[in-house]
């Protein structure tokens, strides 16, 4: 459990390391055998939804819709991080271009969201670059 102010208690969040099509994939399977609606509550549930390296490889259409229902189900429920290498105006290449549900989804997660840019090297690399 994480705990949080004046005793209470989260469950652990929800981590998910790049959201890739492969993850998205699962939802095909999911949805033939009927139980599309019990994985889709995996990452509903959760009070902190992270999901890491978004942008890193493109969503496919169908994950794209599964993504933006997530988010507009979580949205006002429960909090979500996301980690991308990507400015908010190349997100429309990681749903393959389709700016209409970028839009949505942005217009969703930066609501009432704090944006941290952190520029600079990268922290792993820095004991391999000789300054």
């Amino acid at each position: 459990m994480l705990a949080y102010g004046r005793g209470k208690e989260l469950p652990l969040p929800l981590y998910l390391p790049q959201l890739t099509p492969l993850s998205w994939k699962s939802r095909s399977a999911a949805q033939a055998q009927g139980v599309l609606k019990t994985q889709l509550k995996r990452y509903l549930s959760p009070a902190l939804l992270i999901l890491d390296e978004v942008g890193y490889l493109p969503i496919d259409q169908r994950g794209a819709d599964l993504l933006f229902q997530v988010i507009s189900q979580r949205y006002e429920r429960g909090s979500i991080v996301i980690t991308s290498n990507k400015a908010f105006k190349q997100w429309p290449s990681i749903f393959n271009g389709d700016s209409t549900i970028t839009s949505a989804v942005l217009d969703r997660l930066l609501h009432h969201a704090e944006t941290i840019i952190i520029e600079g090297s990268s922290y792993r690399m820095k004991d391999r670059i000789e300054t």
